[in-house]
């Protein structure tokens, strides 16, 4: 059985077919939506500072739900305020998510075809201000390992890293073979937190391929839903629970991290929804 066979032999699992279907459906229904006839490059630019509030708080960087930290990055992608010029830590990660939500938006569907420069872009984004130059861009090496996720246990060797970097690519190429986008976006975001291939920026990272994932494989084609807030919605227990059954191995553990990534998307899309409602009241600023 091939990667691809794989990959659709999981929507077989118990729940997991039905809730890809939900989630799909949901995607669906935004796309629809009378706003993104005309507007979908407004609608989308939010969704892509909803979604750098929200990877920025599952980093621990910006209280829930905050308003007000959402008109600051608004205000700060379209260039209405500047960023500190010796931020503190929080603000490094704060610039960190809207840097790479924002690199999401050139990733085409020929950007998975050259996976290991797609990850080097997203870590370029995600890092240049968390880490030494010599450290951003690339796999972690002999003698580098990553504190992230700790909770997850250690993250894999660095000698291992290039080979489990090759599942990956393989799981990206599975998505233009026909694989669910769901399934793959899902399967790629756990295991590069699994396997934590860069010192730091490790979930910046897999979030937003995610969020790449979702749009160049069809799931949600107009990039307006917002699949990290359905992850952050359910920060603790939910979303690292779930990568940590996913990381012991085993059938019921990928069951369940695929059940919650279908539950972030449904939820990503009703964000979207939302959004849409805004753009086509004039309500964003």
């Amino acid at each position: 059985m091939d990667v691809a066979d794989q990959v659709r032999s999981l929507l077989g699992l118990p729940g997991v077919g039905d809730a890809v279907d939900g989630a799909r459906e949901a995607c669906t229904q935004l796309r629809w939506h009378q706003a993104l006839r005309r507007r979908i490059p407004e609608a989308a630019a939010e969704s892509r500072v909803r979604g750098a509030t929200a990877t920025a708080l599952l980093e621990g960087s910006e209280p829930a739900g905050s308003e007000g930290t959402v008109r600051l990055v608004r205000d700060l992608v379209r260039g209405a305020a500047t960023w500190p010029v010796d931020p503190d830590p929080v603000e490094r990660v704060l610039k960190a998510s809207v840097q790479v939500t924002s690199a999401t938006e050139s990733a085409t569907s020929a950007a998975l075809a050259s996976p290991a420069q797609l990850l080097a872009r997203l870590h370029v984004a995600a890092a240049a201000d968390l880490l030494p130059p010599d450290q951003v861009g690339r796999p972690r090496r002999s003698g580098e390992d990553s504190s992230e996720f700790g909770d997850l246990g250690p993250a894999v060797p660095a000698e291992e890293v290039p080979q489990r970097l090759e599942l990956i690519y393989d799981l990206l190429g599975a998505l233009r073979a026909g694989g669910s986008a769901l399934v793959v976006a899902g399967l790629v975001h756990a295991e590069l937190v699994s396997v934590r291939p860069f010192v730091t920026g490790n979930g910046l990272v897999a979030r937003a391929l995610e969020r790449v994932v979702h749009r160049v494989g069809g799931l949600d084609p107009t990039g307006v839903a917002v699949p990290e807030l359905g992850h952050s919605q359910k920060v603790g227990a939910d979303y690292r629970g779930a990568l940590t059954a996913y990381g012991q191995g085993g059938t019921a553990g990928v069951r369940l991290w695929l059940l919650h990534c279908a539950d972030a998307a449904a939820t990503g899309a009703q964000a979207g929804e939302l959004i849409a409602d805004a753009v086509l009241a004039g309500r964003l600023t």
